[in-house]
């Protein structure tokens, strides 16, 4: 959520940088500050009325002492007719706050100087390249004629349990799911992150404080007896974490890991591109997430590509980095790197990973903050990433190890699997 503070004193780089990202940035900034000026001028209004209560309260109590009770009697008058007036001005006040908090949860996230416009995921600029495409041979398959082929992914028993996008997965399959979670987790904590289990479901105030809601409600799954939200990813828990903590300077940078498995409706994907593992409802997803000082958090963000990068190199899979433009950045994000794997047997690229820099947006929601070395409190600033999403990880896998003789595993993976070929 943007600082009110930010958008008075800045305007007009604000509705420069929001016109990016939305139609008619001008006005809801206009609409947003006249809200702020109302809230100002009736919380001014309330205090001084507030003051001339106290002040007449103890004048009353000074005129009945010296036995002066028709003066005390008048300025009780004043003082019913100021108490109404209280009254009046608080629910104008409340009223006005709250209209305003709405219109904040509707505004995104100021992009930053380096997204290029756009409007869709075909004006991404694509910043990195990495890994040959390996040549397959004539009889290669997409990974669910493989997955059913080597009975390791089972996408109809999956359906018959729960519905399409649930898949059970088998034998070698879910060894090689248990292989690369805990490779992943493994690699997350050499590099310094602190590994957390959190809660797989979570409540409004965590879906308020990470932007998920109200942005996102429609592709959640919702308990309404609990009034609790299944997590879309493990970013949600695990960034609650510091809600509305005040964190000391010297406590930074916080770095977390968590494994998860997701929960998304998804609703209205549908076509030949979500076959398989490519779209899910539920699948597994390893994060990393951090809360740095806002003057490092770039080069945090620049550290977490190069730790996805690393990951995505040692599993020897061809895959680019493409940086969002306006019109494909998430709500919250000011900045967001994505990682696509290059599936060979159904030529395209798959998106396994975001990374994103979303500076005061989130901490601002969650009140999250920290004491500098002047003292003064501030915003922290937070960052996510997935190293790594399993679906499309395991997809490229099948696909671009596939051999004649059957699917062999990457070398880095074997000490995890056990075996070194799916056959």
């Amino acid at each position: 959520m943007l600082q009110v503070a930010f958008i008075r004193e800045n305007k007009a780089e604000v509705v420069e940088r929001l016109s990016k990202r939305i139609d008619h940035a001008g006005d809801s900034v206009e609409q947003l500050l006249a809200l702020d000026l109302s809230r100002r001028t009736t919380q001014t209004q309330l205090d001084a009325t507030a003051a001339e209560l106290n002040t007449l309260s103890k004048e009353i109590g000074q005129f009945f002492k010296s036995g002066q009770v028709e003066k005390a009697n008048l300025l009780k008058q004043k003082t019913a007719d100021l108490k109404d007036q209280k009254v009046k001005l608080t629910e104008s006040l409340n009223a006005t706050a709250d209209e305003l908090q709405q219109l904040l949860y509707q505004i995104p996230n100021l992009p930053h100087a380096s997204v290029p416009e756009g409007d869709s995921e075909d004006d991404n600029l694509e910043v990195f390249r990495n890994g040959s495409v390996p040549e397959l041979h004539k009889n290669a398959q997409p990974h669910w004629e493989l997955a059913k082929k080597y009975d390791i992914i089972d996408f109809e028993l999956g359906n018959k349990i729960a519905g399409a996008g649930f898949p059970v997965y088998k034998g070698k399959g879910a060894r090689l799911q248990r292989a690369l979670i805990n490779y992943f987790l493994d690699k997350n904590t050499a590099a310094g992150y602190n590994e957390v289990q959190v809660p797989h479901l979570v409540n409004e105030a965590s879906g308020l404080g990470t932007g998920q809601l109200p942005d996102k409600e429609g592709q959640m799954y919702y308990v309404s007896a609990d009034d609790l939200y299944l997590i879309p990813t493990g970013e949600v828990p695990a960034t609650n974490i510091f809600r509305d903590q005040l964190l000391q300077e010297n406590d930074l940078p916080k770095q977390l890991t968590t494994y998860t498995p997701c929960f998304r409706r998804e609703a209205g994907s549908y076509g030949a591109h979500v076959r398989g593992l490519n779209r899910l409802h539920q699948f597994d997803k390893v994060e990393i997430l951090r809360v740095e000082h806002p003057k490092n958090s770039y080069n945090a963000l620049d550290a977490m590509v190069e730790h996805v990068k690393g990951i995505l190199e040692e599993l020897k899979l061809p895959y680019r980095i493409l940086r969002l433009c306006s019109g494909d950045l998430g709500f919250t994000s000011a900045l967001t790197y994505d990682f696509e794997v290059f599936s060979t047997a159904q030529d395209r690229w798959l998106e396994i990973s975001s990374v994103s820099n979303f500076e005061t947006f989130q901490a601002n929601r969650l009140k999250l903050r920290f004491k500098n070395a002047e003292g003064k409190t501030q915003l922290a600033h937070t960052l996510n990433g997935s190293a790594l999403a399993l679906p499309r990880v395991l997809a490229g896998i099948l696909e671009n190890y596939q051999t004649e003789l059957g699917i062999e595993i990457p070398e880095v993976l074997r000490p995890y699997t056990g075996f070194d070929r799916i056959d």
